[in-house]
């Protein structure tokens, strides 16, 4: 890990370009994918910070402001945003999709506002920002002197949907930047950069990284090795249900990974109790996790009707479990398999949900029940899907993280329904919000597990 040094004097930059870039902001982000409060008006938007990183091209740090009680674990009074914008005054065809607006009046005025993350020239100045590491105003740039970065890598802008944009650079590094900052360090930073330490190779160690001092500390990007032969698990899931194919292999040899990722973590971070000072004490994760159910019933109507049920599977949380960093967001998009191997990515965690809380040491088993209901997802995205493929695969993840961990997670089934019941609910407030067609889909796991924690 290197020390920052200066790079050169930044270029102070005016708050006055904000009277050429608000108007064009206000209509721009909330038609963004990564873009937090889709469920509010935008009422302002307040420069937190704005650094010229090179000639036509701004770092922002912006705040945006809404009216209306913020939605149950999708957003908060107001979210910090990255931005990286270009002013020109003609833009080429091939930046059509990166155009913002024309700004009309302030210093900007007559100029073309695009995203300077789709201009190739932009993002490869970033990469070369990193291969160089010191600091610009505010802004740090570090890596890994370890590792040897090359220049001269073509960056192309991964289409996928995500909560965050990424480059990628000549198919052998991925830069992931972060689109709503939070105060702290990244999990997604800190965790594979710790795993990396213990010599844990399912996890790829991040290569570079950037951060600002100001208006907070922040963790703003992470560079890591890009695996160009890798499938992510969603998309061998779906291939394998169009085939009518068997998955379990799969899913076995997900399990052992997932397992050997957790005894890294345990091995990187101090494991805790379930006490006040890591994660929720006795009877507190119970209390939690229904205040989080009841908020998200008055949002989302489609709920209610389940509650009662639902509150059953947290009630029956009594005794304190081992408390550990896990991966915080574990399902079948955030991994890859290249070859017969497994390799976990993501670390973020839900987005939504406070940095702080994020970076808690939590039961490992809240993973697996990420990943299970992963299996239902993929099995109720096709139509028809083979009855019990998904059972069958939710079966022999959990036999392979058993044989790799030596602890079964389904010997502990109030803890393990909890935690499913848990996520079918963010789930349903996460559909809600983004994917109304898919609401479908977690409201059948809802109903499952209200007559199940009922039964029980």
């Amino acid at each position: 890990m290197t020390k920052t040094a200066p790079l050169r004097t930044a270029r102070p930059v005016a708050a006055e370009p904000m009277a050429s870039l608000k108007g064009l902001l206000l209509e721009w982000l909330p038609q963004q994918r990564w873009f937090a409060g889709k469920d509010r008006p935008v009422t302002d938007l307040k420069l937190l910070s704005m650094t010229e990183l090179h000639p036509g091209c701004l770092h922002l740090l912006v705040h945006a402001e809404h009216t209306g009680p913020p939605t149950p674990g999708v957003s908060r009074p107001g979210d910090c945003y990255q931005l990286l914008l270009g002013a020109r005054r003609e833009l080429p065809p091939r930046l059509a999709e990166a155009f913002i607006g024309r700004a009309g009046s302030g210093p900007l005025a007559g100029l073309a506002v695009y995203d300077a993350l789709r201009e190739p020239r932009s993002a490869a100045l970033l990469l070369d920002r990193l291969r160089h590491p010191g600091t610009t105003g505010p802004l740090s740039f570090e890596r890994d002197t370890s590792v040897c970065l090359p220049a001269g890598l073509a960056p192309r802008l991964l289409a996928a949907e995500q909560s965050n944009t990424s480059l990628v650079y000549g198919d052998q590094y991925i830069l992931k930047v972060f689109r709503r900052i939070q105060p702290g360090i990244n999990p997604d930073w800190e965790v594979p950069w710790a795993l990396a330490r213990t010599g844990c190779t399912r996890v790829p160690a991040p290569t570079a990284w950037f951060r600002t001092s100001q208006p907070f500390e922040a963790t703003l990007g992470v560079l890591q090795p890009f695996l160009p032969s890798a499938t992510d698990g969603w998309t061998l899931g779906l291939n394998a249900l169009a085939a009518e194919n068997d998955f379990t292999r799969d899913a076995y040899a997900l399990g052992r990974a997932t397992a050997e990722v957790h005894q890294a973590l345990a091995a990187a971070f101090p494991r805790a109790p379930l006490g006040p000072e890591a994660a929720p004490q006795k009877g507190r994760l119970a209390q939690e996790m229904t205040e989080r159910l009841h908020a998200t019933a008055r949002a989302v109507p489609d709920l209610r009707p389940y509650v009662t049920g639902l509150s059953a599977a947290f009630a029956s949380l009594e005794a304190d479990r081992p408390a550990q960093r896990v991966h915080g967001d574990l399902h079948l998009g955030q991994v890859l398999r290249a070859g017969s191997d497994w390799f976990v990515i993501d670390f973020e965690g839900e987005p939504s949900r406070p940095l702080a809380e994020r970076r808690l040491e939590q039961p490992a088993v809240r993973d697996v029940a990420g990943m299970l209901r992963s299996f239902d997802y993929a099995a109720h995205a096709g139509r028809p899907w083979p009855p019990g493929w998904a059972d069958a695969c939710r079966a022999a993840f959990c036999t392979g993280y058993a044989e790799a961990a030596g602890q079964d997670p389904r010997t502990d089934p109030v803890m393990l329904r909890a935690c499913e019941t848990e996520k079918a609910v963010y789930e349903v407030v996460y559909e809600a919000r983004h994917r109304p067609d898919w609401l479908r889909v977690p409201l059948s796991a809802i109903r499952r597990l209200s007559a199940g924690a009922a039964g029980a």
